[in-house]
């Protein structure tokens, strides 16, 4: 099917019941049925079970606890770095804010207030600062981990659209991370404050967080926000932080002079978690 087309078929889609019939398919506990559908899903994306904590197919009771599969302790350590690269992926797209804008593909751009759902007190923050943002495909691992030492501070949990994030759609859909439904995670640092974004996609269920658990669904229709400055939320870099229950992607905004990222990074250039990101650019 031709690019264009398959970015139309989008906005005339029943996006929002496809990913409700996809979410409420990934729950199901169907015995056989669950095993042959991960079966048929493991053959067609290439996942390589060998690094998962349970290898075998039958141990998973549905297709969500399959998603969300654990690795083996070991088989992703932690880079010698002052970032880590969060998820196993792809960069989409990494380098500077300009101002407020975030480079999503040519031709297109969206604001670091749009991504954050309106805020910007804390959009200012990252002005001029470095984004880098990264695409999990079906084959990847879904759980996110932290790039760096952080202190939880504020979540928001952002309504939209749930356009698909491939690299296709990022070039044909304007807006596209700042339009679809996102959990928007804001720490702070050493380094001053970070954002880690996931952002949601067509047949994507849900997102969790370790100290939430499941944040969507619900999906009231409004912005949602919890703070947790009265809290001591602490995360080390590459403690596990969240996960996508179905796949997409995730940006990360850093502000000025924090981060210098590592020369062997390109666009749709292949990363694992725990590989070096970067540095301190002081």
């Amino acid at each position: 099917m031709p690019e264009r087309l398959a970015v139309l078929l989008q906005y005339v889609l029943p996006k929002q019941a496809l990913t409700m019939l996809a979410g409420w398919f990934a729950t199901l506990r169907a015995g056989a049925l669950t095993s042959s559908v991960i079966r048929w899903f493991v053959r067609r994306y290439g996942v390589d079970m060998s690094e998962a904590a349970h290898p075998a197919i039958e141990s998973y009771a549905s297709f969500n606890e399959f998603f969300t599969r654990a690795l083996k302790p070991g088989v992703r350590p932690l880079a010698q770095a002052d970032f880590i690269c969060p998820v196993d992926g792809a960069i989409s797209q990494f380098g500077a804010i300009e101002r407020d804008q975030i480079f999503q593909a040519k031709g297109h751009r969206y604001s670091t207030t749009a991504l954050v759902g309106g805020d910007e007190a804390l959009a200012k923050q990252f002005e001029d600062g470095s984004f880098a943002t990264l695409y999990l495909s079906p084959r990847d691992y879904h759980r996110i981990h932290m790039p760096c030492e952080g202190r939880l501070r504020r979540m928001i949990h952002v309504p939209g659209e749930l356009f698909s994030v491939n690299p296709a759609t990022a070039r044909g859909v304007p807006g596209l991370f700042a339009r679809n439904e996102r959990v928007v995670c804001v720490f702070e640092s050493a380094q001053g404050p970070f954002v880690l974004a996931l952002v949601g996609a067509t047949i994507v269920g849900s997102m969790a967080t370790v100290w939430h658990g499941v944040v969507n669904p619900p999906r009231p229709g409004h912005l949602r926000e919890w703070q947790y400055e009265d809290q001591q939320l602490l995360f080390q870099k590459g403690d596990e932080m969240g996960r996508f229950l179905l796949g997409s992607t995730v940006v990360m905004l850093f502000p000025k002079a924090a981060l210098r990222f590592n020369a062997d990074w390109s666009p749709q250039r292949p990363v694992r978690l725990g590989e070096a990101m970067g540095e301190l650019a002081g």
